[in-house]
């Protein structure tokens, strides 16, 4: 019965892509899609001006550092290459958690937030985008001064406002990157808008499966077949795990009353509220590697060995941009990843909840929870689930940022930092990305093909 299951989910999976293929519409968004994707991946070849390729490379090479490795996977593999999109979307990531931070706390926001709806979530963005442009230039710098400093070349050996010779090719590295950035971000904003899924996920997620071939065969240089099995197995049970959890609800029973509507009766009926296990997906992950890269990018300005505020700052970038050798340095790094990912999943997803209004909308239609009074209590009873079964996702998700210090002590390569972040990432956006071509699919008469 569930190899029958099994291979009914698959033809239907199949059947589901070919009509999608069929269908004009739908076929113009998934090569509109896929063109977007191409052109990023393009962009990401172009370097920086004045790079120095072999300085990159001997870098690259001998570095062993946890911080290349995320801003590479926040950039979508644009960091390997230094290219102008090195800075990837991180800073519009910062933007978008300065925000959320500030809606609950400012009235002013919060009334834009609430009261003004669509146009007010169309001013916030734009918001969003004025503050990621200083955060993307800060960024840069950070960035450009930590490779210069990690390396025992620097790449940019004309980078800095020391002497007036460097300053005009400063400026130049700065605007390209600040620009590479909102390109990628224009990039997504396209994808979100007339093609299918979410653009800036999508980015992301081609990068990370652009770099498999070379993750491979660093695994197999490294710990030859011994390796690459260990790494078959543990992402397949990963990714087995990573669906199961991202499946899983509880279902809320609700109860419609008889309704009159003019001079029609509408009979009550029984439905169910699915509250999602992992109601936050993968944005948690991304917000906690986003704001641990963001003190290592800060404190590079004041990095000195000379001064004791920059020795602190020295220290400081060194513990955050994962170069500390020491067990305990890295365990601690550890923990504060797990907890910034348990603490973002807790927030995103409340903030989530605030925004549907699960109790007001079932008030409204005339719904209400069985054993339970509508309005306050009705909200109150759904927070305390939420709580309950978000406390699983939230552990799920830390385990799954923490298993590449797992992995690392079990194999001599450090390869799996990158794939076994990304690979919530890869799957969240397979899954988020097929049920759209489902929306689409049913709303052109479709059977669904997402069992």
């Amino acid at each position: 019965m569930a190899k029958r299951q099994d291979k009914g989910a698959v033809s239907g999976l199949l059947r589901g892509l070919r009509d999608s293929l069929r269908l004009p519409d739908l076929r113009r968004r998934l090569f509109y899609t896929l063109l977007i994707l191409v052109i990023y991946r393009a962009a990401a070849h172009v370097p920086v001006p004045g790079i120095d390729r072999d300085a990159l490379a001997s870098l690259l090479g001998s570095a062993n550092s946890q911080f290349v490795n995320l801003l590479d996977l926040l950039s979508g593999g644009a960091v390997a290459r230094f290219s102008v999109l090195a800075n990837g979307i991180n800073p519009y990531i910062n933007a978008n958690i300065i925000f959320q931070l500030l809606i609950p706390v400012i009235p002013a926001l919060q009334r834009i937030s609430e009261e003004e709806g669509e146009a007010g979530q169309r001013k916030l963005s734009q918001w969003q985008y004025y503050i990621t442009i200083p955060l993307a230039a800060l960024q840069a710098w950070g960035q450009v001064q930590f490779f210069n400093r990690a390396g025992a070349t620097p790449i940019l050996p004309n980078f800095g406002f020391g002497q007036p010779e460097f300053i005009l090719p400063t400026i130049s590295v700065i605007v390209s990157m600040t620009a590479g950035t909102m390109f990628a971000i224009w990039l997504g904003e396209l994808i979100t808008e007339q093609g299918v899924g979410n653009g800036i996920s999508l980015i992301i997620f081609g990068g990370i499966v652009s770099r498999t071939p070379e993750n491979v065969l660093s695994i197999y240089t490294s710990d030859r077949w011994m390796g690459i099995l260990f790494f078959v197995v543990l992402t397949v049970l990963t990714v087995f795990v990573i669906v199961y959890v991202q499946e899983g609800q509880r279902r809320i029973p609700v109860q419609y009353g008889k309704r009159v509507r003019g001079r029609r009766m509408y009979s009550g009926g029984s439905t169910h509220i699915p509250l999602r296990v992992n109601t936050a997906g993968m944005i948690p992950l991304i917000f906690a590697q986003s704001l641990l890269t963001l003190p290592a990018v800060v404190l590079n300005f004041f990095a000195n060995p000379e001064t004791p505020f920059g020795r602190f700052a020295t220290s400081v970038v060194t513990f955050f941009s994962g170069q500390t050798t020491e067990w305990y340095t890295t365990l601690l790094y550890a923990l504060i990843f797990f907890f910034s990912v348990v603490g973002f999943t807790y927030f995103y997803t409340f903030v989530l909840i605030e925004q549907q209004n699960l109790a007001g909308t079932l008030q409204k239609q005339g719904g209400f929870i069985p054993g339970i009074r509508p309005g306050r209590w009705t909200e109150e009873y759904i927070s305390k689930i939420y709580r309950r079964i978000t406390l699983v996702g939230a552990l799920f998700l830390g385990a799954v940022a923490v298993l590449p210090f797992i992995t690392q002590l079990l194999m001599n390569t450090r390869v799996l930092l990158v794939t076994a972040s990304g690979l919530l990432i890869v799957v969240g956006v397979v899954v988020d990305t097929l049920r759209q071509l489902e929306a689409q699919l049913l709303m052109r008469h479709y059977e669904g093909f997402i069992k």
